[in-house]
């Protein structure tokens, strides 16, 4: 039940159709008597700039959840921001200081590195690579390197904003091996899809899959189907995968400590979320995004 008490966290995007965070933090919140909701605000390009910051006045803003595709321009309009932040360059999560102030974090990059290590993969020492560079790229990239990756691998179609990645990564991780353009057939202990291909039936592979080694564990960020075309494929080829929405609730009991709420484990989330993968005719997704 909504009161005036209840404390909002804004989930903030566009479009707002493909949300999942809602259907996983509510009936948590409703299990634990959390009076708190998670609510859905389709927040237009051209408004977001002013929206952000106003709807952080609010009396009953507890914080907010960012998605597609404001990931990145959050960070400009943060008043203190994380390291992790800062060298991913994007912004997936916001809360209002004791002064007023707006602080920024990023989860998607410490949820992705969480579900590796609890299928018994070790990040430290690991080549991984990471296809996309943008939002969710960029933190995955971020924690990797914190986590103590011995090379990161970066594969993306817009050279711009791949190589400021790069240069993000060796400023604040100098030990680490950066490679822009990386090769498929790397030799990588895991492979992350962290662009949107996969989202449609139509979608193309994000890379050549037949340049996959079996003992590659290989990840996805799409949530809009928990088996994708990139995700079957490298399980055709003997590999272990990780399904987007891994990412998703490995990733809250972090965001719920941020907000200084009640935490909890992924098996929990799993047990109360109501998630479902919604399609059209035509094969094309409905859904769905963190």
């Amino acid at each position: 039940m909504i009161s005036g008490r209840t404390k909002l966290i804004a989930h903030l995007g566009l479009p707002t159709g493909s949300f999942m965070a809602p259907m996983i933090y509510n009936p948590y919140f409703e299990k634990h008597d959390i009076d708190a909701v998670v609510m859905p605000m389709g927040c237009q390009e051209a408004d977001y700039a002013t929206f952000l910051p106003q709807v952080a006045r609010l009396s009953n803003f507890l914080g907010a959840l960012v998605t597609m595709p404001y990931k990145v321009r959050t960070v400009t309009l943060l008043d203190e921001a994380t390291t992790t932040v800062s060298v991913a360059g994007a912004c997936n999560a916001v809360r209002r200081g004791a002064d007023g102030r707006l602080v920024g974090d990023m989860f998607d990059g410490e949820g992705f590195v969480r579900g590796v290590r609890r299928k018994g993969r070790t990040v430290s020492g690991a080549r991984v690579l990471v296809i996309g560079s943008g939002g969710v790229g960029s933190a995955i990239s971020a924690s990797l390197a914190s986590a103590g990756a011995a090379c990161i691998g970066l594969r993306d179609t817009n050279h711009r904003i791949m190589d400021g990645l790069a240069g993000r990564l060796t400023e604040f991780h100098p030990k680490l091996t950066v490679q822009t353009d990386a090769p498929a057939d790397g030799g990588w202990d895991v492979i992350v899809n962290a662009t949107p291909l996969g989202m449609n039936a139509s979608d193309p592979m994000p890379m050549d899959v037949s340049a996959i080694a079996p003992s590659t564990l290989v990840g996805e960020v799409v949530m809009a189907r928990e088996i994708t075309p990139f995700l079957a494929a490298a399980q055709a080829r003997g590999c272990e995968i990780q399904v987007g929405v891994d990412m998703l609730f490995e990733q809250i009991p972090a965001y719920l400590e941020f907000f200084s709420l009640r935490s909890t484990t992924p098996a929990e989330l799993r047990s109360v979320a109501r998630i479902g993968y919604r399609f059209d005719s035509a094969g094309s997704s409905t859904g769905a995004t963190t």
